[in-house]
């Protein structure tokens, strides 16, 4: 029987210090000063006398100590490396063994329960049972599917603490309404141009809590609205800009990842149409993107500049922490600090919250051409890597924090990628849209199909590290199959 419920988060309140829209907000501006290249302003940066930018020395291993002396007792022998509750077979169809069936996400829960999304339906495998309970109609679900509903559809689903999960869904995108400039404006109660149907629009798409319950069964916790903004305190309106309540910027959910390790282990990230956010529980800060300012000139020969923050699809954890995020055109690797109440503090390269990264393929697209990344990973060899659903996987090493040395990894059968992810073994597990799953070894040289997973699309992967074999989850539209021991 899988481990159950735990106390939920609390939410914390602390003012956060900016407001700032994206790719919608215009303005009139003299010609830019030059900048550094690939680090124009983020439109949401202020001057920082903050800290410099943590070093990226991993740090001195510990010690390991001294062994003992010859008459001293010998010591206890280290525990047994712990298996988890699931089969520890190299490989096996989760899809045939347990019944899962043909899910669009799946994802672990901390206490190792497995979670199923497919459609309007839920469905949770606990160690233990032979198949999965399967829950329709939860949360943003309740309602059927549908442009003026509350989603559009479902999207992803990631494990969290024991016995919850969380649940992303999409929204169709918000149009202007008359007198407000900004698309994703949304005046509340008693503001001009209020109006109870825009309001609304808050509650729809973002992201539910879901709790597993004891006949197996899951049950809405709480539609995520708990936030570390003082503009939204006790406004149970879902997610929004952090900053400034009225912004209403990441209604469809894209991506998601839990922390599996370290010591913010148990965070959530998910990446939406507009950035990242953070997520403790049931308390979030929104959000972070790699934005730049794309300049017009004007028949009268002003000029105009707009933030470009393009849906954000890539999203991966590092080895030592850090966040890796990629949207259509950029990508990003932010170093988190210790209180989510700074997650959305941009600084650029100082401050609580610096990007390590940020920048974009210079040798693969100009910066306002879309590369479409799907995925960034980062090997235990410190090397990136970024697919993308139309140019393949490319390797990057920075040489600079804005500019990198960039190589099209070669021998995929397709271009076209969907997932990535980095295994402690050194290995990059790549899965393609037509080509099924390929490994590429530590020494970024040697790739090989791995023709015991079944299906030709790889959908998501899933990575478990705290059990031994390890579980690699790999599902494609044949089903889900697990790896374990990468």
């Amino acid at each position: 029987m899988g481990i159950r419920a735990g106390a939920l988060g609390a939410g914390l309140v602390v003012v956060s210090l900016l407001s700032v829209g994206c790719a919608d907000r215009t303005r009139t501006v003299d010609p830019p000063e030059k900048q550094e290249p690939g680090s124009p302003p983020d439109g949401n940066e202020v001057p920082s006398d903050g800290p410099p930018v943590p070093s990226e020395d991993a740090g001195t291993p510990p010690d390991a100590g001294t062994p003992p002396d010859a008459g001293e007792p010998d010591p206890e022998p280290p525990e047994p490396p712990d298996a988890g509750p699931w089969p520890v077979e190299a490989v096996l169809d989760y899809s045939n063994s347990f019944g899962v069936g043909k899910p669009q996400s799946v994802g672990l829960d901390e206490g190792l329960n497995l979670w199923l999304l497919e459609g309007n339906r839920i469905g949770v495998l606990r160690p233990g049972d032979t198949a999965p309970t399967w829950t329709t109609g939860v949360g943003q679900a309740r309602q059927p599917f549908g442009s003026d509903s509350l989603a559009v559809g479902s999207t992803v689903i990631c494990g969290g603490e024991a016995g919850r999960a969380y649940v992303g869904y999409r929204a169709r995108e918000m149009q202007r309404a008359p007198g407000i400039s900004q698309r994703t404006y949304i005046p509340g109660p008693g503001e001009t141009n209020y109006s109870p149907e825009r309001y609304a629009e808050y509650q729809k798409g973002d992201l539910d809590a879901v709790r597993l319950q004891p006949d197996g069964s899951v049950a809405l916790e709480e539609h995520i609205w708990r936030t570390t903004g003082s503009s939204n305190k006790g406004k149970q309106i879902g997610i929004h800009n952090t900053n400034d309540f009225h912004y209403e910027e990441d209604r469809s959910v894209l991506n998601c990842a839990r922390v599996t390790r370290g010591p913010y282990r148990g965070d959530l990230y998910i990446t939406t149409n507009h950035g990242v956010t953070r997520i403790q529980g049931l308390t979030y800060n929104s959000h972070r993107h790699p934005g730049w300012y794309l300049v017009t000139t004007n028949p009268d020969g002003s000029k105009d500049e707009s933030l470009q923050c393009p849906p954000m699809y890539g999203l991966g954890i590092a080895p030592n922490g850090d966040v890796l995020v990629a949207n259509e055109q950029m990508l990003g690797v932010l170093i988190p600090s210790g209180k989510l109440e700074e997650w959305d503090r941009e600084y650029t390269w100082t401050g609580p919250t610096p990007w390590r990264f940020k920048g974009f393929n210079e040798a693969l697209n100009g910066q306002a051409t879309d590369d479409f990344w799907r995925a960034f990973e980062q090997t235990t060899s410190g090397r990136y890597y970024l697919g993308s659903a139309e140019y393949g996987v490319w390797a990057m090493t920075p040489k600079t924090r804005s500019a990198g040395n960039w190589t099209r990894v070669s021998g995929l059968p397709t271009n076209r990628i969907l997932s990535l992810k980095a295994t402690d073994d050194g290995a990059l597990y790549i899965g393609t849209d037509g080509g099924g799953l390929w490994r590429l070894e530590a020494d970024g040289t040697m790739l090989t199909q791995v023709t015991q997973v079944s299906g030709r699309r790889v959908l998501q992967l899933v990575y478990e590290p705290t059990v031994t074999p390890s579980m690699l989850l790999v599902l494609t539209e044949q089903g889900l199959t697990v790896l374990r021991g990468p």
